[in-house]
């Protein structure tokens, strides 16, 4: 029985490549049309370009955290000694920059030129206006205009406050977010920026921007408390080193005018002015050292930064896959036709069974 039924399934195989061979015409016709049509769709679409970089910022680790716990984490590939930090944010919140307003809205004004040099703007104009679209998109995008109430105008340059942006703004800037992504890896701690446009140079500007931005905003934070503390002993340097002069132009005034004078009382008097120059003397001195230490606290907790691999200008495009897609599309026409011819058969079998 079992040597009938492999005859039997050998014969239906036969039987369909027969069939499928039997149409080839229609495969003539079928596919060229599937090539132009996948051809015509795919050069619509723009080609558009990726840069990436790596860079690896200090970190302070508040303890070292090893034996049984740190062995455990970094089997899982997570490194505790990175992830504890004395800071609030945490560096693996760094990626979640690119949901806020004002983070993004600050890479509007970023100058850019294109690799031909014929476009020479910031940002926001270049995907405000430089953008290729397909001409289906064009067309939809113009059907909604028709329909779609007219925006009200708020905040027409996006400076003055990035958390109440217009429609045209808010656009743009959820354009940003799918262009630039910033992730970090959780063992190394080394922060990936990509970025994608459709200019290789603009690409790479953008990636570069993005990281230089990116350093100010962990620099600022990181030092935010210890330029606090600077700002606020300098202000009492300045405060005690007024007093100290005032303290000392009322005892040299003092001084002169009361030289040879003998009495115990005006000798009493230009000691107690005398003390309190000294003691006016000593907290300024000690002003200036705590100024100092705090100015040298600003300095210790300012972050180095670490290049690992710079932004190039990519050489090829990255997308769209012209060739891979017009393969896919071919073979799915092709599988297609196969299942239309035989598929008097497959309805056969099913039923059969």
């Amino acid at each position: 029985m079992e040597d009938n039924k492999k005859e039997l399934e050998v014969i239906d195989l036969r039987i369909i490549f027969s069939k499928i061979w039997a149409k080839k015409l229609l495969f003539v016709k079928v596919l060229p049309v599937v090539f132009v049509l996948s051809c015509a769709y795919i050069l619509c679409i723009p080609r558009t370009y990726t840069s990436s970089l790596n860079l690896a910022p200090e970190i302070n680790n508040s303890s070292n955290i090893g034996g049984t716990l740190g062995s455990l984490a970094s089997s899982f590939g997570i490194d505790l000694g990175n992830m504890e930090t004395t800071d609030a944010i945490n560096p693996m919140l760094y990626p979640d920059l690119m949901d806020d307003n004002g983070f993004v809205v600050g890479l509007f004004d970023i100058n850019v030129t294109s690799a031909d040099g014929s476009i020479k703007c910031s940002y926001y104009d270049y995907l405000a206006k430089h953008q290729k679209y397909p001409f289906w998109k064009k067309a939809i995008s113009g059907i909604k205009k028709l329909f779609a109430e007219k925006p009200k105008a708020i905040n027409s340059t996006g400076k003055n406050n990035p958390y109440m942006l217009s429609k045209k703004q808010n656009d743009i800037a959820s354009a940003i977010r799918k262009k630039v992504i910033i992730n970090i890896d959780k063992k190394t701690a080394v922060i990936t920026i990509a970025t994608e446009a459709q200019d290789p140079l603009i690409c790479k500007t953008i990636a570069d921007s993005v990281k230089e931005r990116l350093q100010v905003f962990i620099t600022n934070y990181r030092t935010s408390k210890a330029r606090v503390d600077e700002q606020y002993y300098h202000k009492l340097m300045v405060e005690s080193k007024r007093e100290y002069e005032k303290a000392r132009q009322l005892y040299g005034s003092y001084a002169d005018a009361n030289t040879d004078v003998v009495l115990a009382s005006m000798r009493a008097k230009q000691d107690d002015l005398e003390n309190d120059l000294q003691l006016k003397y000593n907290a300024y001195s000690t002003m200036v050292a705590q100024y100092q230490a705090a100015k040298a606290k600003v300095q210790e907790r300012t972050p180095a930064f670490t290049i690992i691999k710079g932004a190039a200008v990519p050489i090829k495009a990255t997308g769209p896959k012209r060739m891979l897609f017009v393969t896919i599309m071919l073979f799915f026409a092709f599988f297609g036709t196969c299942i239309y011819i035989i598929k008097e058969d497959i309805i056969s079998n099913i039923t059969r069974k």
